[in-house]
């Protein structure tokens, strides 16, 4: 059971980590407009680093259970829970109306990737 479970789960909690991490290194610096952008290339390419040591391990472990299509589908729809938990959170910025019906519509096309 545990051996079914690590393929299936493993690699959205890997996902999930990398989100986070590339979400920061791609928004972070947002709250630091008057750092030199050199600086905050560097910043970001280094927290980039580490989510990429989480997410190259997550496909390949999720192929095992997954395809390519669905990990991909995973992945999105994890980035736009993280990015607007991080957008309210971390930016301090509302979301409206807008954002979450153009994130339920994209959900929506997840979804079908999983359906067939």
């Amino acid at each position: 059971m545990s051996e079914l479970l690590a393929p299936r789960l493993l690699p959205i909690l890997m996902l999930v980590a990398s989100n986070v991490f590339m979400t920061f290194a791609w928004y972070g610096h947002l709250k630091f407009k008057g750092a030199a952008l050199w600086t905050v290339v560097l910043v970001s390419w280094g927290i980039a680093f580490f989510e990429y040591w989480l997410a190259v391990p997550a496909n390949r472990i999720g192929s095992a259970v997954y395809s390519a299509a669905e990990l991909k589908t995973i992945q999105e729809v994890i980035t736009l829970v993280v990015f607007a938990v991080f957008s309210v959170f971390y930016l301090k910025e509302a979301l409206t109306l807008n954002h979450v019906l153009g994130f339920a519509l994209i959900a929506g096309g997840a979804a079908l990737i999983f359906k067939g």
